[in-house]
């Protein structure tokens, strides 16, 4: 067998590892195998192209590789293993963006080793677009990640004159790209990505913070295409399919999760593009109006002795990382015959697939694990619906009022259950910045305080009854 045959048939062996890792991580049951697959044909295919006399052949570039993968795993492993839950999607944002940055890079490398005059049309092609892509999705991730981090405001960014500003600099770039086709010129390479870079972050700036994981699933399905463009520049078949892989499974997330927002893509990236948004107050409720308190011992007596209890977590049992209290509450009620479940909203956290790793972490068994779909049709049947840190993923003005900024998102119908309560610090409403009128229910009770430190009362008043 041929070097080249060989090496064709390890990458193929790499690719298969690619693929059964997007099918695994389809399910939470599997995403641990679907994550070991995927970084198993990942190491395959690095191993293999270090033993390539390409690589191992040429002794400076052998140096500086083996320096560049030292200094990233000292960065990269710490970093994984000591972010916490609640911010992984900024994690996520950024390794994505050094993603996009990095594809830019080698195409922008690669045009500049070619002799100009025998640059074939098609090969500055693919090379413009790895910058333009991956330059967009650098710039644009690094903007979410501040967004989501809150090292700037996560609110829609827009001022006046940012329409005609945004299409100077899109006439620009097409100007310019055209213009670097017909004459391969190093300089208008660098405009290009100058100008990709400055588009990545006008891009990001009107996204609100609650549409933000949306976009770094886009800019994610970005960098896999600029990877992809990439393969083509290397000639790497590799790299095409793993960057289509990414790209095409991006794009997929993306519109599942704009689907369970209940909005179009285009409302989603665009809606405040070009458009100036005055902030308003997001505290308090309507005046005169007051919620029913209760206290942990009330409740605890009330979870004991319900028959089936739906726990429906949201972002707010992730920042208080409560989700083991959660399990043990969960464990105590299921010992003392109660059905629990869990009904988890497909943008219960900042992202696809977010809480379900959280509980997953905390042991909580996957059967228990009810998506909205299937949790829904439950509700009329739970005694009671406790919230754990979620409201706009169970505000009714998602189906009864037309002209909210939530309307037409699907919701989990807590309003369903015999009981609901909610677990809250504060009145305050969610990313959506609206008053949730299922509080004011009067079938509903509200116990304020930290997630964890709530939820570990009701497992002391559960014990005690």
């Amino acid at each position: 067998m041929s070097r080249a045959t060989a090496t064709d048939l390890v990458y193929l062996i790499a690719i298969v590892g690619f693929i059964l890792a997007l099918i695994g991580l389809s399910s939470p049951k599997h995403a641990r195998l679907g994550n070991l697959a995927g970084a198993a044909g990942m190491l395959l295919a690095v191993a293999w192209t270090f033993s390539l006399p390409a690589v191992y052949g040429q002794t400076k570039n052998l140096i500086l590789i083996i320096v560049a993968v030292v200094i990233g795993t000292v960065i990269g492993v710490p970093a994984a293993r000591m972010v916490k839950m609640t911010a992984m999607p900024q994690m996520v944002a950024i390794f994505n963006g050094v993603g996009g940055g990095a594809a830019a890079l080698v195409s922008v490398t690669e045009f500049i080793s070619l002799p100009g005059k025998q640059i074939a049309i098609y090969k500055i092609c693919e090379i413009l677009f790895g910058v333009l892509v991956g330059a967009v999705s650098f710039a644009g991730s690094a903007v979410a990640f501040a967004k989501l981090q809150e090292l700037m405001t996560g609110r829609p960014i827009t001022y006046p004159g940012q329409q005609p500003i945004n299409a100077g600099v899109g006439l620009a770039i097409v100007a310019v790209l055209l213009a670097t086709i017909l004459t391969a010129n190093t300089a208008l390479l660098v405009v290009v990505l100058v100008l990709s870079l400055a588009l990545g972050v006008i891009f990001v700036l009107p996204i609100g913070g609650a549409d933000v994981p949306v976009l770094i699933s886009l800019l994610n399905s970005f960098t896999g295409l600029a990877v992809a463009a990439s393969g083509f520049t290397l000639n790497s078949n590799l790299l095409i399919v793993a960057g289509t892989l990414v790209g095409a499974s991006g794009i997929l997330l993306t519109r599942m999760m704009s689907h369970a927002m209940g909005r179009s893509i285009g409302n989603i990236l665009f809606s405040a593009f070009g458009s100036v948004i005055t902030a308003t107050g997001a505290d308090g409720g309507p005046d005169g109006r007051s919620v029913r308190t209760g206290t942990a011992e009330d409740i605890g007596v009330l979870l004991a002795y319900a028959r089936k209890v739906a726990i429906v977590p949201g972002y707010g049992l992730a920042v208080a990382q409560a989700q083991h209290v959660a399990r043990e509450l969960a464990d105590l009620l299921t010992a003392r015959g109660v059905e629990v479940y869990y009904a988890i909203h497909p943008v219960a956290g900042r992202m696809p697939g977010h809480m379900n790793v959280l509980l997953a972490e905390a042991n909580v068994p996957y059967e228990q694990l009810v998506e909205m779909d299937d949790a829904n049709p439950e509700m009329a049947t739970t005694d009671v619906a406790l919230v754990v840190g979620a409201n706009d993923t169970v505000n009714p003005a998602a189906k009864n009022t037309p002209g909210s900024p939530i309307y037409g998102m699907p919701i989990i119908n807590v309003d369903q259950a015999t009981n609901i309560v909610f677990l809250k610090r504060s009145m305050r409403p969610g990313f959506a910045g609206i008053d949730n009128e299922l509080l004011y229910d009067p079938k509903t009770t509200m116990l304020f305080g930290d997630a964890k430190d709530t939820l570990t009362a009701l497992v002391a008043a559960v014990r005690s009854v």
